[in-house]
This record gives C-alpha cells, structure tokens and sequence, in this order.
C-alpha cells in the first residue's frame, strides 16, 4: 500500500484561498508589486497607483490581481524603455527651421 503525502491538495478547493488568490491586501499587493506597503499607501492618497477598493464591513484596502497585472502592463506601455514607439532615439531625426526665412 504506497503512503499517502501529507502535503496533498484537497479535492475541494478553499474558498477562502480563492477569494485570497483573486483579491490582496495591502500587505500581499506590496509583495507582489516589489514596493513596500507604505509606497501604496502614498500612491492610494495621491490616486496614482494601481486601482484599489475597500471590502468588508471594516474596509480593508484590496486590490484585485487582475487589475495589478494591468496596471504593470500601462505602466510598461508608458515607460520608453519598454515601449520602442516612445523611445526618442528610435524618432526620425527632425530638421531645424531656419529662423531668419
């Protein structure tokens, strides 16, 4: 009779890993975005970072996954180092009007 693992997954999934795997606190955001909780902090009250709601009857700051991942990819689009269209040295050369014309 092989031995069963005591780490294997139950047939049923948690519903309160699912919940945790779609939406993150400020805590887990911060992790997952390699900023510290406090820069969201700052972006929340500037309403510059990614999206973020309360839920719950305490109104815990959450962010869902899906809007981080894209948030990262506006933030990849607007950055001239990711996106080649804005990078200026991929820009044809402009010629200098003659202001004496």
């Amino acid at each position: 009779m092989p031995a069963q693992s005591l780490l294997a997954t139950p047939a049923v999934p948690d519903p309160a890993s699912a919940v945790r795997a779609g939406f993150l606190n400020v805590k887990d955001a911060a992790a997952y975005l390699g900023v510290s909780p406090h820069t969201l902090y700052v972006w929340r009250h500037r309403r510059q970072g990614p999206p973020s709601f309360r839920m719950g009857p305490r109104g815990r700051v959450m962010y869902r996954r899906t809007a981080l991942d894209a948030w990262i990819h506006d933030q990849e689009r607007a950055d001239s180092r990711s996106n080649p269209a804005l990078n200026p040295l991929s820009a044809a050369p402009q010629r200098r009007r003659n202001p004496g014309a």
